[in-house]
């Protein structure tokens, strides 16, 4: 069977069985129509990409994924079409997601079509549309952009930067409709303070680098200055102790 050139896949597993019950059981990886890199032991997110973005030079569009993440039948077919009809939207399209967010603060627009842990989001915004940052469980970068993921960022925030990065160079970030299931976390419970911290670092990172375009929305935080990411955290940390 041919591998198909115009998407590649890559992940960073560190839960094998999480990885076989999700990702892998996509019937679209499944059938090795695609390639599928999968790094265990990375030290980012940043990492693995990028060394994979070196790897395929005859590759269309380069997908990042969670392991966590299923994609339903016929996922690959409704990606592409939605690729195709945003690139004919905006030519300069170079970051494509399934959730992301455009503005910030009360001009903060949410958009995307996914199941996140059980939840079904259905933004209201129409599809597909240009947005400043993109949520990181599934997004792909058009290869001969050349564009790397921050490996300072660690495991955070980099969905936002690569964004950002785009967009500095003129070129459009836009989230589709390509319907796709996200089970981190399930049931749904608390964050360990370890990722708290490591969040907490790597938002400080991320408020400094881009200091200059605050305020900013992501799909987990309002950014308006440097520190409100560890703000936020410390908030959020505090309603997990005491049971909020």
């Amino acid at each position: 069977m041919a591998v198909s050139r115009i998407l590649g896949f890559v992940t960073c597993a560190n839960n094998a069985k999480v990885l076989t019950q999700r990702l892998l059981a996509s019937p679209c990886l499944a059938h090795g129509v695609y390639s599928l890199a999968i790094h265990t032991g990375a030290t980012s997110v940043g990492a693995a990409f990028n060394a994979e973005m070196k790897q395929f030079p005859q590759t269309e569009w380069l997908v990042w994924v969670h392991q966590d993440v299923f994609l339903p039948a016929g996922w690959d077919q409704r990606f592409i079409a939605a690729l195709r009809d945003a690139q004919s939207l905006f030519p300069q399209l170079a970051v494509v997601g399934v959730y992301g967010v455009a503005g910030a603060n009360s001009q903060m627009r949410r958009a995307g079509h996914v199941l996140d842990r059980g939840l079904l989001l259905r933004e209201p915004t129409l599809l597909p549309c240009l947005v400043d940052s993109l949520d990181e469980l599934l997004f792909a970068v058009r290869c001969d952009t050349h564009l790397m993921l921050d490996p300072d960022l660690g495991f955070d925030f980099y969905g936002t930067d690569i964004a950002l990065t785009a967009q500095a160079l003129g070129l459009n970030v836009a989230v589709v409709d390509a319907f796709c299931e996200h089970w981190a976390g399930m049931p749904r419970i608390g964050i360990a303070q370890p990722i708290l911290d490591r969040i907490r670092a790597s938002g400080q990172l991320f408020e400094k680098k881009w200091a200059h375009r605050l305020p900013l929305g992501t799909p987990c935080f309002s950014i308006n200055q440097v520190g409100d990411v560890a703000q936020q955290c410390h908030a959020f940390a505090q309603h997990q102790r005491h049971g909020l």
